[in-house]
Protein backbone atom coordinates (compact mmCIF):
# COMPACT_ATOMS: atom_id res chain seq x y z
CA UNK A 1 0.00 0.00 0.00
CA UNK A 2 1.23 3.41 -1.11
CA UNK A 3 1.89 5.91 1.67
CA UNK A 4 -0.55 8.94 1.50
CA UNK A 5 1.78 12.01 0.77
CA UNK A 6 2.64 14.38 3.40
CA UNK A 7 0.25 18.09 3.37
CA UNK A 8 2.91 20.97 4.33
CA UNK A 9 2.72 21.84 8.63
CA UNK A 10 1.73 17.97 9.02
CA UNK A 11 4.77 16.97 9.95
CA UNK A 12 5.17 19.83 12.36
CA UNK A 13 1.72 18.97 13.63
CA UNK A 14 0.29 22.72 12.70
CA UNK A 15 -2.75 22.81 10.51
CA UNK A 16 -2.50 24.24 6.86
CA UNK A 17 -3.02 27.66 6.22
CA UNK A 18 -6.59 28.17 5.30
CA UNK A 19 -7.66 25.07 7.09
CA UNK A 20 -9.57 24.36 9.85
CA UNK A 21 -7.73 24.28 13.34
CA UNK A 22 -8.32 21.39 15.74
CA UNK A 23 -10.16 24.55 17.27
CA UNK A 24 -12.72 24.49 14.27
CA UNK A 25 -10.74 28.11 13.34
CA UNK A 26 -9.45 29.04 9.87
CA UNK A 27 -5.49 30.01 9.47
CA UNK A 28 -6.19 32.33 7.23
CA UNK A 29 -6.84 36.16 8.48
CA UNK A 30 -10.19 36.12 7.23
CA UNK A 31 -13.01 33.70 9.18
CA UNK A 32 -16.22 33.35 6.96
CA UNK A 33 -19.47 32.43 8.63
CA UNK A 34 -23.11 31.96 8.15
CA UNK A 35 -25.54 33.87 9.86
CA UNK A 36 -29.01 33.79 10.18
CA UNK A 37 -30.56 37.28 10.50
CA UNK A 38 -34.33 37.95 11.74
CA UNK A 39 -36.08 40.43 9.62
CA UNK A 40 -35.74 43.57 12.52
CA UNK A 41 -31.59 42.69 12.55
CA UNK A 42 -31.68 42.33 8.16
CA UNK A 43 -33.24 45.70 8.44
CA UNK A 44 -31.05 47.37 10.71
CA UNK A 45 -27.93 45.87 8.41
CA UNK A 46 -29.79 47.46 5.56
CA UNK A 47 -30.11 50.79 7.39
CA UNK A 48 -26.78 51.05 8.57
CA UNK A 49 -25.55 50.28 5.47
CA UNK A 50 -27.75 53.02 3.53
CA UNK A 51 -26.46 55.17 6.35
CA UNK A 52 -22.78 54.75 6.02
CA UNK A 53 -22.50 53.26 2.50
CA UNK A 54 -20.12 50.59 3.75
CA UNK A 55 -20.58 46.96 3.18
CA UNK A 56 -22.54 44.61 4.86
CA UNK A 57 -19.13 43.16 5.90
CA UNK A 58 -17.90 46.01 6.99
CA UNK A 59 -21.21 47.24 9.39
CA UNK A 60 -20.85 43.64 10.63
CA UNK A 61 -17.18 43.67 11.74
CA UNK A 62 -18.04 47.16 13.41
CA UNK A 63 -21.27 46.10 14.82
CA UNK A 64 -19.35 43.26 16.48
CA UNK A 65 -16.32 44.94 17.67
CA UNK A 66 -18.62 47.87 19.30
CA UNK A 67 -20.70 44.90 20.88
CA UNK A 68 -17.42 43.77 22.30
CA UNK A 69 -16.50 46.80 23.65
CA UNK A 70 -19.43 47.30 25.58
CA UNK A 71 -19.89 44.13 26.71
CA UNK A 72 -16.22 44.72 28.24
CA UNK A 73 -16.62 47.99 29.99
CA UNK A 74 -20.16 46.99 31.83
CA UNK A 75 -18.19 43.39 32.67
CA UNK A 76 -16.01 45.28 34.57
CA UNK A 77 -18.07 47.30 36.22
CA UNK A 78 -18.50 50.41 34.01
CA UNK A 79 -21.42 51.87 32.48
CA UNK A 80 -22.24 53.15 29.21
CA UNK A 81 -24.69 56.10 28.83
CA UNK A 82 -26.06 57.36 25.76
CA UNK A 83 -27.85 60.94 24.72
CA UNK A 84 -30.51 60.89 21.60
CA UNK A 85 -30.51 64.34 19.26
CA UNK A 86 -32.42 66.81 20.54
CA UNK A 87 -32.72 65.73 24.37
CA UNK A 88 -31.10 66.96 27.14
CA UNK A 89 -32.22 63.41 28.92
CA UNK A 90 -29.36 60.96 29.28
CA UNK A 91 -29.85 56.99 29.36
CA UNK A 92 -27.73 54.26 30.91
CA UNK A 93 -27.23 51.85 28.05
CA UNK A 94 -28.66 48.16 29.50
CA UNK A 95 -28.15 44.78 27.19
CA UNK A 96 -30.90 42.15 28.70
Amino acid sequence: MDAMPETPGSATGEPERGKASAAGRSQSPLERVTVNLTPRSAAALDEVVRLTQDTKTDVINRALQVYAFLEKVMNEGGAVYIREAESTDIERLKFF
